[in-house]
């Protein structure tokens, strides 16, 4: 009887476990078959819910994909606000920012691999990227160049335009795990191994202060 008494997933007797459930099935199929490929089938097949079900909380496949883009991005931006938020020097800040986002990236392979594919979209005029822009990605941009501005303004940053060197360190991040399946063919290793990702945060890291960073003895 106790068993018989507890809400089964997949029904709507407990909609926050069955919403959550396709959400996050749903990332996983739009970051592997993008949204063309995707089937909702597939999806509720995966949530264990039937098709009905993640209509009543979805009405088509446009809007639970772009719920998923709106997590997707929204993880990225809270995540990376916990790092703007802290007390510290431009110098710290700008590198934990940097790492952060690295090890994000490196960690949340999907949904990586779903904003990259949403950007990509965008192009083909996307009814969601304006929206999640404006929602997650903005604010971040403001308050980063906020800190390069600052670090500018005491003389321990070179005087770079924040419009360009926030897209530059983006890409020293996101380039790389884009890449990687052509860059394994031409190292002959994988670039995705643990030590491999570890050289190039090691990397990125060193970069983003060799052109951000004044070092003893430069003018501005």
């Amino acid at each position: 009887m106790a068993s018989a008494a507890k809400t089964r997933l997949g029904t709507r007797g407990n909609p926050e476990k069955s919403r959550n459930a396709i959400l996050h099935a749903a990332i996983r199929q739009f970051a592997q078959e993008g949204i063309a490929g995707a089937r909702t089938d597939s999806i509720a097949r995966a949530a264990r819910v039937n098709k009905a079900l993640l209509y009543y909380y979805f009405k088509d496949k446009e809007t639970l994909y772009g719920e998923s883009i709106d997590f997707a991005f929204g993880q990225l931006s809270a995540h990376m606000m916990k790092v703007l938020d802290r007390d510290l020097p431009p110098q710290e800040k700008i590198l934990l920012y940097a790492g952060t986002y690295f090890d994000f990236v490196a960690s949340h392979h999907f949904l990586r691999n779903l904003i990259q594919m949403e950007t990509m979209r965008s192009g083909q005029g996307s009814p969601h990227l304006q929206r999640v822009a404006k929602r997650h990605i903005l604010p971040l941009f403001t308050r980063l160049s906020d800190v390069i501005r600052e670090g500018i303004s005491s003389g321990v940053f070179r005087p770079v335009s924040p419009l360009h060197f926030i897209p530059s360190m983006v890409a020293l991040v996101v380039f790389y795990f884009i890449s990687a399946p052509v860059m394994k063919n031409v190292i002959g290793f994988d670039p995705l191994s643990p030590e491999k990702i570890a050289e190039r945060r090691a990397a990125v890291l060193d970069l983003v202060s060799a052109a951000l960073f004044v070092r003893q003895g430069e003018s501005q």
